[in-house]
Parts: structure tokens; C-alpha cells; sequence
């Protein structure tokens, strides 16, 4: 075990709704077993200034249900060095911590293990990313609020869509996984899904389109990830313009953007939060280190930080053959 005495807490990289959920549950938890809790503000940019809060119950009272993080988040190009490493590690020792709970994505695990590498502090990562991309969790914190946003508003386009006969591509986060686009889009209904995770043919594209339109349907939804090898939504909107054969056709792009990253998080995100912030807390006190708690088949689970960001998640090949049954 750790002889942990007081544990500092910090979230990195993307906000997702939900972090001050798990921040509350991090707290509380660390406070029950008669730890000090020290709050670093803005990742590893803060870690590198100095920037530590010391935290009690009353400083995470009534944020279950608000979205972003109250101790803000930055990237940090001084983090990637081996000097802003020190200067961060150096500044922890000062303030006393010799334990973190790191709430981010892979990028802010990467760090983590840095430090726990570099200089021995023990760490342990909950997984805090809208696109639900990190191996060794079945859903990250902030993946359910941000799929039900990008569903809500896809319901909205649907009507404007239906009332005018046209054809909307719909732009939703994902560069580089394709988890929200997927479910969201059969969530949403839509005739057509693109994610990063498969080749995309602008001439199939066009083909598929074509034949939704001309099938005499009231509106087409196509959605697509921002990650897609055809330049998202823009993209494919500029190459279907292009085309003479698409002159006739009411087309319109919206990119949802960072809406989907606000907003309270849903029931499902505060509960995963709260569980996954105890069981970091529980993880460092029992003696583990450099690697990230996570949710799988109903359970939380540890798995080491190095494969988390080294492996790739998979997303449900099963799911993208049933869009094209319901399409």
C-alpha cells in the first residue's frame, strides 16, 4: 500500500460533462479516509505554475449537475518536456501531494505515466472524454450527456429537413473515433453514417445519397465525424455541389461542434462519475499506480495506463451492419 497523506486532483485535456461529478466523488472519498485534498487548477499548466486550491466537502457542494470542471482545464505544450515535468513534479512535492487521481483522456494518462515513471508518484487515471476512445472501459465520462445532445438536435434538424425536402449532413465530434457518430446516428435514425473507422468512397457517397433522395423520401440525414477521411461535413458538401447531378438538390451542413461537450451532465454520467471517482481513490489507497479505472461489463476494472493509450477501442462493427439493414 501507499502511504498516502494528501491527494491532489486535477482534470486535463477536453472538458466532458460529468468531471465535476467525478471530482465530488474523488473528494469526498479521499476526505472520508482522512486524506487532504489539494485541487490543481487548469491539468498540467497549473501543475507547472503552481496553481494548487486546497479542497474540502463545502468546495465541491451543488456541481453534481453542472458540465465543464471547476478547476479548469488546459493543454500544456511545457508538460511535454522534461524540465516542465520537474518544475510540476517539484511543485506537488511542495504542496505535500504524494498521490494523484488524473481525470482526462489519453493524453492526460500519457502525462501521468510520465510522472509516475519519471519521479515515482503514484497516480491512477479516471477516463473523462466525450468520444468514448479509450481501451479498457466499455464508456468514458461525458460520452452518454454528449450522445444524447448530439441526438437531440439531430431530431430538431430532422424537422426542418422534413418540412423542405432536404438533405442534411450532420457534423458530430469524433476525429479520430467514430463511438458518437455511430450511435447517435442510429439513435437519430439516420440513412447514412461515416466514421474514421471505415474507407469512405465519395462515389458510393454520392450513389447512396442519390438513390435516398430520388426514392422520393420527405429527408435524408447523413452523419458524419469530424474525423472523416473526406473532411467531415464540409467536405462532402463541397464535393456534392460540385457535381452537376446534385444541382436539383436542397443540401445543407451542420457542424455540431462543442456543443456537444456542454450542458449537465445525464443520470447515467453522474453515476458512472461518482463510481469511478471512489474507485480511483480506493485504487491509489490499495497500493496501485499508473493505471486507469474503468467500467466493463458492469464492474470497474483496472487497466494499466500504458495500454490504455497504446491500444485502440474498437467500435461495434455489429452496429454499423444494422444501419444499413435500417437505413
Amino acid at each position: 500500500m501507499h502511504d498516502i497523506q494528501c491527494l491532489g486532483v486535477y482534470t486535463s485535456g477536453g472538458d466532458a460533462p460529468g468531471m465535476n461529478a467525478c471530482l465530488r466523488a474523488t473528494v469526498r472519498t479521499a476526505l472520508a479516509n482522512d486524506l487532504e485534498v489539494v485541487g490543481i487548477r487548469r491539468g498540467y499548466e497549473g501543475m507547472i505554475d503552481g496553481d494548487f486550491v486546497e479542497m474540502d466537502r463545502r468546495s465541491v457542494s451543488n456541481i453534481v449537475q453542472t458540465g465543464g470542471t471547476i478547476l479548469k482545464s488546459a493543454r500544456s505544450t511545457d508538460f511535454l518536456t522534461e524540465e516542465g515535468r520537474t518544475r510540476a513534479a517539484d511543485n506537488l512535492e511542495r504542496y505535500d501531494v504524494d498521490g494523484l487521481i488524473a481525470i482526462g483522456g489519453d493524453g492526460t494518462f500519457r502525462g501521468a505515466s510520465k510522472l509516475n515513471d519519471e519521479h515515482g508518484i503514484p497516480v491512477v487515471g479516471c477516463p473523462g472524454t466525450i468520444d468514448n476512445d479509450l481501451f479498457g472501459t466499455d464508456t468514458t465520462i461525458g460520452y452518454d450527456t454528449a450522445l444524447n445532445t448530439a441526438i437531440e438536435n439531430i431530431d430538431r434538424i430532422r424537422d426542418t429537413a422534413d418540412a423542405h425536402n432536404r438533405l442534411f449532413l450532420i457534423e458530430v465530434m469524433g476525429r479520430d473515433a467514430g463511438f458518437i457518430a455511430l450511435n447517435c446516428g442510429i439513435g437519430g435514425g439516420a440513412e447514412l453514417i461515416l466514421i474514421p473507422e471505415t474507407i469512405t468512397e465519395m462515389d458510393m457517397i454520392k450513389e447512396r445519397i442519390f438513390s435516398l433522395m430520388s426514392a422520393q423520401r420527405r429527408s435524408t440525414i447523413v452523419v458524419v465525424a469530424e474525423g472523416d477521411e473526406l473532411g467531415g461535413a464540409r467536405g462532402i458538401e463541397q464535393a456534392l455541389r460540385e457535381d452537376p447531378t446534385f444541382e436539383d438538390i436542397d443540401l445543407r451542413s451542420t457542424i455540431l461542434g462543442h456543443i456537444q461537450r456542454g450542458g449537465a451532465p445525464t443520470a447515467g454520467d453522474r453515476v458512472l462519475a461518482s463510481r469511478l471517482g471512489v474507485a480511483a481513490v480506493e485504487a491509489l489507497l490499495d497500493g496501485h499506480t499508473d493505471v486507469m479505472v474503468g467500467f466493463v461489463n458492469g464492474e470497474t476494472k483496472l487497466t494499466p495506463l500504458r495500454n490504455v493509450y497504446s491500444r485502440k477501442k474498437s467500435i461495434d462493427y455489429d452496429l454499423l451492419k444494422l444501419t444499413q439493414i435500417l437505413s
